[in-house]
């Protein structure tokens, strides 16, 4: 039974298949090695996320693309998900928005969405942006591409995600500006990179 005002994780989650995701890192390496990539990745920021879940009390929730309900279901237990979502169609402004928007309807205080290409994802980043929304209406941790690699809000709102030139050097940029049009002043995490290309699995090796 889910208890109104607990916190939730969110990780946004492409199954891995050849051909399926990080088509990007797969133009320089080739699909098979890059989906084992992404199964590696998402095995670390499941790992990751579920340790911090337990200490906090959070409820941890894999939202699921390229699966049908049943194998999601069935990814989510072996990952270690108290459940899964499927994120549903639409660009990934839309699919985000849509978490926010599930997880306030099941009560959900403070909600921080994440992707799963994130190699040094450790911990104390979760904890800090959970601790942020404490003080902040909002967490953004910003990426090294332009973007962000991290969410949080306790309400949804839909013109954060709207509009936005998503895979871009200036979703970071535009989400600030946005914030402050909407007098939301948040919180910024330390600056962390997301594994899109080739060039980005140095660090990680």
């Amino acid at each position: 039974m889910r208890r109104s005002g607990r916190g939730q994780l969110v990780v946004m989650a492409r199954w891995p298949a050849p051909g399926r995701c990080k088509r990007r890192l797969a133009s320089s390496m080739g699909a098979v090695a890059a989906a084992r990539i992404q199964a590696r990745l998402t095995r670390h920021t499941l790992a990751v996320a579920r340790s911090l879940a337990s200490q906090l009390d959070l409820e941890l929730v894999l939202a699921v693309d390229g699966l049908g309900p049943r194998a999601a279901c069935r990814w989510a237990a072996e990952l270690g998900a108290d459940r899964f979502r499927l994120q549903g169609r639409g660009g990934l402004g839309l699919r985000m928005h849509r978490q926010f928007l599930r997880a306030a309807a099941e009560g959900a205080g403070r909600v921080v969405l994440i992707g799963s290409d994130l190699p040094r994802l450790e911990g104390s980043d979760l904890a800090a942006a959970f601790e942020a929304l404490n003080r902040r209406p909002a967490v953004l941790g910003p990426a090294d591409d332009g973007g962000y690699w991290l969410l949080g809000l306790h309400r949804p709102d839909p013109a954060l995600l709207a509009g936005m030139a998503w895979g871009s050097a200036q979703v970071l940029e535009q989400t600030l500006a946005v914030m402050a049009q909407r007098g939301l002043e948040p919180a910024l995490l330390p600056c962390r990179g997301d594994l899109d290309r080739g060039e980005d699995l140095g660090p990680w090796r």
